[in-house]
């Protein structure tokens, strides 16, 4: 719901780094496909599906901290939700990767 009508502080980061509105949509499509990779990693109690998966997300983190540096959009915004959301990114991946080995 989040993508459908995103509150400020996501649709301050999306204008921010010059995304245009018309690809918000898109932004649905990729969050419902990383959280079902998730769900069905823990589900079949796969720890290679939701490490795959949690690399992807960590990728989508990096390529929003490219696009923050490369707007000059590195206020407040960047460093809570930006920043913040990719280190939750790695702590997961770092979990799924020790279910591992």
């Amino acid at each position: 719901m989040l993508s459908v009508k995103p509150p400020k502080f996501i649709s301050r980061c999306l204008r921010g780094v010059n995304f245009p509105q018309d690809w918000w949509w898109a932004l649905i499509g990729i969050k419902a496909l990383a959280a079902l990779g998730l769900i069905v990693g823990a589900v079949l109690n796969n720890p290679s599906i939701t490490a795959t998966v949690s690399v992807g997300v960590l990728g989508y983190f990096i390529f929003a901290i490219i696009a923050h540096i490369k707007a000059n959009f590195v206020g407040k915004e960047f460093w809570v939700n930006c920043l913040g959301m990719t280190a939750l990114s790695v702590v997961v991946l770092v979990f799924n990767v020790a279910a591992i080995g």
